[in-house]
C-alpha cells in the first residue's frame, strides 16, 4: 500500500462471469470534552482559514457545480430524508456508493458557499454522518465506514441491494457489495473536520461530540510508538489493524486535532496534533540548491520511509495544514514535477479533438504508467498526461493560500482548466438514472490515469473533485485550525 490512503479502492472487480466490472477502480484497502453552543459559535464560523470566502453561489460555474452536488444528494427521494450524497455518476459503475471522504468535502463546500441553502444541506449531511456513527450494524465506538449505499441497485452478480442509506432495520447501509467496510484514518479525519466546521457554523453540540468521537477512535485504534511515530492507517473490514502509516492521513490529523483543540480547549488534542505533525515532517525531502522539496508517501513498517511513488496530495495538503514557509516549496515541486497537459493526440487520451486541459496528475508513477497495459481488469489503458482535477484543485487552493509571487496567476489558470472541464467533459451522465444538470459537476480526470497505487481515475463527474473546485474558488482552506 506504500503507506498512503487512496480514497477509492477495494478488492478487484466482482467475480461474476461476463460482468463488465465497475468502470472506476476502488480503494485497494479497506474494506467528550467541549464547549457550550454559545462558545462554539464564538470560536468562529464556517471552514477554518476561510477568510476571504466568496458569498453566495458566486459565478455561473460555481452555481452549476453546486447544482451537481444538490442532484447527487437528492437522487433517491423515495428512500428517506436521512441521506448522503452519491459520489460518482452512474457511469462509473459504483451504483449509489457514497464515500465518507467525498461527503465530508461536500459538507465543507456547502458551508463555503455562505448561503442558507448551503448551510441546510451541510447540516443534513452532517446529521447523516452522525446517524451512521450511531447506527452502525456492528460497532458502537464512533467509527464511520469507507462508504455507504444511498439508493437501490442490482449488483453485477444479479443480487439486488434494495435499500437507501437507512436500511429497513434502521442500521446505516454499509457498502458491503464492493467491500467498502473498513475504516481509514484519513476518511475519519475528513469527516471529523466537516463536523467541526458544522459545530463552528451552527453552535450545535452534537457536531462537536461526533468529531470528538472520531478523534478518540483514531487515538485508540491508530496511535503507534514505532520509530517514525504518528498514526497508522486504520482497520480493514474484519477490524484488523493495518500496519502502515500515511503522510496524507497524518496531515489530515494535523487539521482535525488542531480544530478539536480550538473547539474543546482540551490540551490533549494539541499533543496529538504535534505527534501527527512530527510524522509528516519526517517525510520531508529537501531538493538541494532549489529551495523546493517534497513529502514522501509514508511507511509500511513504521521504520523505513517509502520513497516511491510520490503523490500530489502530500505536497498540497501539507501546505494547507502546516502553513510553514520551510515546506511551502512542495507546491513548486508539485506544480513542476507533476504537471501535465492533456489533449486528443496524447496516447490513450479521451479528450475530444480541439480541447486541452492543464493541471497535475496523481503521482510520480502516473507519469511513467505503462500505456500498453490496462490500469486494472476491465479498465482502459492509461494516458500519462491525464489531468487529475481533484488534485489540480488542491494545488490551486494551496497556491492561493500561499499567495507568493505568481501564485494567484498560476491558480487562476488551473481553476480555468477545471471550469472548462466542467463545461465540456462528462456529458450525458446520470445519477440514480436521472440526467445531471447541464454542464454541472467536475470529472475526476480528463482521461483515464493510473495513480500508481493500484487504481485509476476516469472522466466521470465526481462530487469530491467538484467540492475541491468549489473550495479553491472560494479560497476556503479546510485544514487550517
Amino acid at each position: 500500500m506504500n503507506g498512503r490512503s487512496d480514497r477509492e479502492g477495494a478488492p478487484g472487480v466482482p467475480d461474476v462471469p461476463g460482468a463488465p466490472g465497475p468502470a472506476l477502480s476502488r480503494r485497494t484497502l479497506i474494506g467528550a470534552a467541549g464547549l457550550g453552543a454559545a462558545a462554539l459559535t464564538a470560536a468562529g464560523s464556517g471552514i477554518a482559514g476561510a477568510a476571504g470566502s466568496s458569498t453566495g453561489y458566486g459565478t455561473s460555474a460555481q452555481r452549476r457545480a453546486h447544482s451537481f452536488l444538490a442532484a447527487a444528494m437528492d437522487a433517491y427521494p423515495d428512500h428517506g430524508e436521512v441521506r448522503l450524497t452519491q459520489s460518482y455518476t452512474d457511469q462509473a459503475g459504483l451504483f449509489s456508493t457514497a464515500f465518507t471522504y467525498d461527503n465530508a468535502l461536500v459538507i465543507l463546500a456547502h458551508l463555503a458557499a455562505r448561503t442558507e441553502t448551503g448551510r441546510r444541506r451541510a447540516v443534513a449531511l452532517g446529521d447523516a454522518l452522525l446517524y451512521a456513527q450511531a447506527h452502525d450494524p456492528v460497532y458502537d465506538d464512533g467509527r464511520l465506514r469507507q462508504a455507504y449505499n444511498v439508493g437501490p441497485y442490482v449488483f453485477y452478480d444479479g443480487v439486488a441491494q434494495p435499500d437507501g442509506f437507512v436500511r429497513a432495520d434502521g442500521t446505516a447501509n454499509v457498502g458491503t457489495q464492493f467491500g467498502f467496510t473498513g475504516t481509514a484514518v484519513g476518511d475519519m479525519a475528513w469527516a471529523g473536520i466537516a463536523l467541526a466546521a458544522l459545530a463552528r457554523r451552527t453552535g450545535k453540540r452534537r457536531f462537536l461530540d461526533g468529531a470528538v468521537r472520531i478523534g478518540t477512535w483514531i487515538e485508540v485504534n491508530a496511535s503507534t510508538q514505532q520509530p517514525l511515530g504518528g498514526y497508522k492507517f486504520g482497520v480493514d473490514g474484519a477490524n484488523a489493524k493495518l500496519p502502515f502509516s500515511s503522510t496524507e492521513h497524518n496531515t489530515d490529523l494535523v487539521g482535525l486535532f488542531g480544530q478539536l483543540a480550538l473547539l474543546t480547549g482540551d490540551p490533549v488534542w494539541r499533543q496529538r496534533r504535534s505527534r501527527a505533525r512530527a510524522f509528516v515532517e519526517k517525510m520531508w525531502e529537501s531538493t538541494a540548491g532549489t529551495g523546493t522539496g517534497f513529502f514522501y508517501t509514508g511507511t509500511n513498517d513504521g521504520v523505513t520511509v517509502n520513497r516511491s511513488p510520490i503523490p500530489e496530495d502530500t505536497q498540497t495538503w501539507t501546505h494547507l495544514a502546516l502553513n510553514s514557509r520551510r515546506y511551502s516549496g512542495s507546491l513548486d515541486w508539485a506544480a513542476t514535477e507533476l504537471a501535465v497537459l492533456d489533449r486528443a493526440d496524447r496516447t490513450n487520451s479521451t479528450v475530444p479533438a480541439g480541447q486541452s486541459y492543464e493541471g497535475v496528475t496523481f503521482s510520480s508513477a502516473s507519469l511513467v504508467a505503462d500505456e500498453d497495459t490496462p490500469i486494472a481488469a476491465f479498465q482502459p489503458k492509461p494516458d500519462r498526461n491525464g489531468v487529475w482535477f481533484e488534485g489540480t484543485a488542491h494545488l490551486a487552493l494551496a497556491l492561493r493560500d500561499r499567495a507568493g509571487h505568481g501564485d494567484e496567476a498560476r491558480a487562476h489558470r488551473l481553476i480555468a482548466s477545471i471550469e472548462r472541464a466542467q463545461e465540456l467533459l462528462g456529458t450525458g451522465q446520470t445519477i440514480g438514472g436521472l440526467a445531471v444538470p447541464e454542464r454541472a459537476g467536475v470529472v475526476s480526470a480528463s482521461s483515464p490515469l493510473d495513480t500508481g497505487f493500484g487504481f485509476g481515475y476516469y472522466p466521470y463527474r465526481h462530487t469530491g473533485a467538484t467540492a475541491w473546485y468549489l473550495l479553491a474558488a472560494a479560497r476556503a482552506n479546510p485544514l487550517r485550525a
